[in-house]
């Protein structure tokens, strides 16, 4: 994927994956500076990647039940990932990076790289219209915490990008309070280990239940979504050998915001609809509880449009979700 065809064309592929299993709203995660080189800079990655996923949506939303009204239309936001760490090898514009500073400490060169993709990716929202709606990282998390990027993230908060950070899967609670407080993390990614008092590592902490028992009351008064990987962190967690132990039963107990996430469509071979369906059959899931979650998602969603076009197209989710429980004669209540 180093030519703007081929970026469109995967892009507009994937937008057709879904769509063909009823998604209606996507956010595709990427690390642009993966595709970038000295004939391919980052905003026209960028841009290649938004074309595709446009294309998919005008020819989606040119149905007859789209246009009618009778169903919500498809649309998609855009959400560039920095790489936590990088080397030689891992495309030609790290390479270069590398070789401009190779007398600098390599956190310091990660941490340039995030914040030159936030600006990168705030000029292509206000000046080419594309709709990038957030940042995140990408990488393996244990050894390249998010703080390292502590940066980058401030200057999308001051830019008004949405945030989100992988956090409690490879460590605990407090990666988890770090995300939200010195990363404005807007939604969790994982958060697998919430619960794990056994990972508190920071030995003030004398009463680690306590401090647990407050993280959730923080998440749960500030509304944080957290994205539940179940396929994925079958596959990345030895320890987690049955899916119904699971820390996403905890979430839901507890009634925190959480929703469904793939992490990874290829990587792990999974769709929503296996997430879902791996759900509903390990957790006592009623026909309310999901479709909490399932409005969770597109309420935390970082939708491109306006709040109040959000609000909209939520409510038309809604009353399409009311609908299909109706024709199935699922008697789940109204939200």
């Amino acid at each position: 994927m180093q030519t703007e065809s081929s970026l469109e064309r995967v892009a507009y592929e994937l937008a057709l994956d879904n769509q063909a299993e009823n998604v209606r709203y996507i956010e595709v995660r990427f690390a642009p500076q993966l595709h970038e080189h000295n004939h391919l800079n980052c905003i026209q990655v960028i841009k290649a990647v938004s074309r595709g996923l446009e294309r998919a949506k005008n020819e989606f939303n040119a149905r007859p039940e789209i246009r009618s009204g009778e169903e919500p239309p498809f649309d998609f936001g855009l959400i560039v990932c920095a790489m936590r760490f990088f080397d030689y090898g891992a495309s030609e514009y790290f390479d270069s990076l590398l070789n401009v500073h190779r007398h600098s400490e390599r956190k310091w060169i990660f941490s340039l790289a995030s914040q030159e993709l936030v600006k990168a990716a705030v000029e292509a929202r206000d000046q080419h219209g594309i709709p990038v709606v957030g940042f995140d990282l990408a990488g393996m998390e244990k050894g390249y915490p998010a703080v390292d990027h502590k940066a980058a993230y401030a200057l999308a908060h001051k830019n008004f990008l949405k945030k989100t950070v992988h956090a409690g899967e490879a460590y605990g609670p407090e990666s988890i309070f770090q995300a939200i407080t010195d990363l404005y993390a807007d939604r969790i990614g994982h958060g697998v280990h919430l619960f794990n008092a056994g990972m508190i590592k920071d030995p003030e902490i004398e009463d680690k239940q306590r401090y647990i028992d407050r993280l959730v009351q923080f998440i749960g008064d500030r509304r944080i979504t957290v994205e539940v990987c179940l396929t994925s962190n079958m596959q990345t967690l030895p320890e987690l050998k049955n899916i119904k132990d699971h820390s996403f039963g905890k979430m839901t107990k507890a009634k925190l915001s959480v929703t469904f996430c793939t992490d990874n469509r290829t990587v792990s071979s999974t769709t929503v609809s296996d997430e879902i369906a791996k759900a509903v059959e390990a957790f006592p899931l009623g026909s309310k509880e999901l479709k909490d979650i399932v409005i969770y998602g597109f309420k935390r969603s970082f939708f491109p449009g306006s709040y109040l076009e959000k609000r909209e197209y939520v409510r038309r989710i809604i009353n399409y979700y009311n609908r299909i429980e109706a024709d199935f004669g699922i008697n789940g209540s109204k939200a």
